[in-house]
């Protein structure tokens, strides 16, 4: 295929691979809405589509593709899954998702174990979910 592959810096634990129609314009909202940060991006033989993207978010890595459905990897809506995120100020992280475009699914409150959460969708079907403890007064 002729492409180099860089190593990621975060590396470990369970790392998420998600497929979404749409990898780099995904990997591109995902700067903006969550701040991460693009260590890889390798494009498909087409030119229009990415077989591998790795970000850093919040400490953690996420990677994904595009679908190939000629190779097999169908398009099918996310679902199933949601990205769970551990942030100590959830006001700045949620207004920075919600000013890219994620949609609320449970606004930010705090839930029976104490902490603060609350979910979202992105523009490409993928649940996100972000956490903090309860402020000490």
């Amino acid at each position: 295929m002729g492409f180099e592959v860089q190593s990621n810096r975060v590396m470990g634990g369970v790392i998420p691979y998600i497929n979404v129609e749409g990898a780099g314009a995904a990997a591109d909202f995902y700067v903006k809405a969550f701040g991460a940060k693009e260590t890889n991006r390798i494009p498909a033989e087409d030119g229009k589509r990415f077989v591998h993207i790795a970000l850093e978010i919040n400490g953690g890595t996420l990677m994904l593709a595009d679908n190939f459905p000629e190779q097999g990897w169908k398009q099918s809506a996310p679902g199933g899954l949601t990205l769970q995120m551990v942030v100590e100020d959830i006001d700045a992280w949620w207004k920075r998702a919600v000013d890219a475009g994620c949609t609320v699914d449970m606004p930010v409150q705090v839930m029976f174990w104490g902490d603060r959460w609350g979910s979202l969708k992105d523009p490409f079907g993928v649940s996100w979910a972000m956490n903090a403890p309860v402020a000490k007064a």
